[in-house]
C-alpha cells in the first residue's frame, strides 16, 4: 500500500545530477556513437564498475562517464531518458543539476551542453507536462577563478538557468572557498544551493548558510551533530534535499536502518527525498522512498510530509506550489 502511495503521488525532484543519470547501457552506446574508447569491453563490465563504496571512487567513475557526452544529441538523449523516467515515476517537476566544468574542460562548448539539455526539457514540458528548473553547479575541487569563468559563460543563458550550486569532493573544499563567486551570482539574480554536511562537518553547513546565503542545503545529514545548527535550520525552515540511496552507497550511513531522515523530521527540519545520481546509486526517486519504507517503516504521514516538503522547497511560483500540494492531498484521500 505504501509503495503504491509513493508511486501514485505527484512529486518534485530537487537534487538530481543529470550526469548521474547516465545508465551503463547509454554510456556504452554513446561511447560507440562517438568512437570513445572506454576501459570496459561491454555493458556488464560497466555495471560492475558501478559498485563502489566511497565518494572519491564514485567521482572518478562519474567523470570518466562524462567523456562519452560530446554532442547536442548526446545531452538531449541523456536528459530525455531521465525525463521519461520522471514521467514513469510521477515526478511532475524537476530541478536538475548540471556540471558545465566537467564538459568545457574537455572542449565541449557551454552552448552544446545547453542546447541539448534545453531541447529535451522543452520536449518534456510539451509532451509530458513536466516543469523544470536548471541549476548550474561549480566543481568545488577546482579553483574559484574557474567558477567565475563558468559564471561568465552562463550569462547568455540567464533566462534558462535558475540557480547555481556547489558539488564534487566536499572535504578540504569548504563553502567559504566560493564566497565571492556566490556573491556575484546573487547580484545576477541566481538562486543559490550548495552540497554541505554530507562528508563535511556541520561547520560546512553553517558556512553555506552564512557565507553563500543558500536557499537550500543539499544533503546536510551531519547537521544533526550540532544542536544549535539543527535549531537554526528548523526555525528558518531551510530546505534540505536528502538522498538515502546515495547516503548508503557512499557510506554516509552504514545501513539504511540507520538513516536519519526520521530524526530530521522529528527535529522539525524541512527535509525532502531525492535520488542524487540514480544510475550510480541504484534507484530513482521512488526507489529511494521504497528503501526507507523497507528499512525504517516510513509511514504514510511521513511520506506525505516529505513529498509536500519537496514542492514547498522548489523554486516554483507560489501558486504552482499550492496547486501541487492540493494534488497531493487529492491522491492521499483516494488511496488512504
Amino acid at each position: 500500500m505504501l509503495k503504491k502511495l509513493v508511486s501514485t503521488l505527484p512529486k518534485a525532484e530537487l537534487h538530481m545530477h543529470i550526469e548521474g543519470s547516465l545508465e551503463p547501457e547509454m554510456m556504452f552506446r554513446l561511447a560507440q556513437r562517438n568512437q570513445i574508447e572506454l576501459p570496459y569491453p561491454d555493458v556488464d563490465s560497466i555495471r560492475r564498475a558501478y559498485q563502489f563504496d566511497c565518494l572519491q571512487d564514485f567521482l572518478d567513475l562519474y567523470y570518466q562517464g562524462m567523456s562519452v557526452l560530446q554532442t547536442e544529441q548526446d545531452y538531449h538523449d541523456l536528459a530525455w531518458a531521465y525525463l521519461q523516467k520522471c514521467h514513469e515515476q510521477n515526478v511532475v517537476h524537476t530541478e536538475i543539476f548540471f556540471d558545465p566544468q566537467g564538459h568545457t574542460c574537455r572542449g565541449v562548448t557551454f552552448e552544446t551542453v545547453m542546447n541539448g539539455l534545453c531541447a529535451a526539457l522543452d520536449k518534456a514540458g510539451n509532451e509530458l507536462g513536466i516543469t523544470h528548473r536548471l541549476i548550474m553547479c561549480f566543481l568545488r575541487h577546482l579553483e574559484e577563478d574557474d567558477a567565475f569563468s563558468t559564471l561568465e559563460m552562463s550569462e547568455p543563458w540567464r533566462e534558462r538557468i535558475t540557480g547555481i550550486g556547489l558539488d564534487s569532493s566536499e572535504l578540504g573544499h569548504p563553502p567559504s572557498k566560493f564566497k565571492r563567486v556566490f556573491e556575484r551570482a546573487a547580484d545576477m539574480g541566481f538562486r543559490r544551493v550548495a552540497h554541505a554536511g554530507e562528508e563535511g562537518p556541520p561547520e560546512y553547513v553553517q558556512e553555506a548558510l552564512e557565507l553563500l546565503k543558500v536557499h537550500r542545503v543539499d544533503h546536510g545529514n551531519r547537521s544533526l551533530e550540532s544542536r544549535n545548527l539543527v535549531e537554526r535550520l528548523a526555525a528558518s525552515r531551510m530546505p534540505m534535499t536528502v538522498c538515502p540511496q546515495s547516503n548508503l552507497r557512499l557510506a554516509v550511513v552504514k545501513d539504511m536502518r540507520d538513516h536519519p531522515i526520521r530524526d530530521m523530521l522529528n527535529a522539525g527540519l524541512n527535509a525532502s527525498i531525492h535520488s542524487d545520481d540514480p544510475a550510480y546509486f541504484g534507484g530513482y526517486i521512488n526507489e529511494n522512498f521504497y528503501a526507507l519504507i523497507d528499512a525504517i517503516d516510513l509511514t504514510s504521514n511521513e511520506i506525505m510530509q516529505l513529498v509536500k516538503n519537496g514542492f514547498k522547497s522548489s523554486f516554483l511560483p507560489r501558486e504552482d506550489i499550492q496547486r501541487h500540494l492540493a494534488a497531493v492531498d487529492t491522491v492521499m484521500d483516494k488511496i488512504l
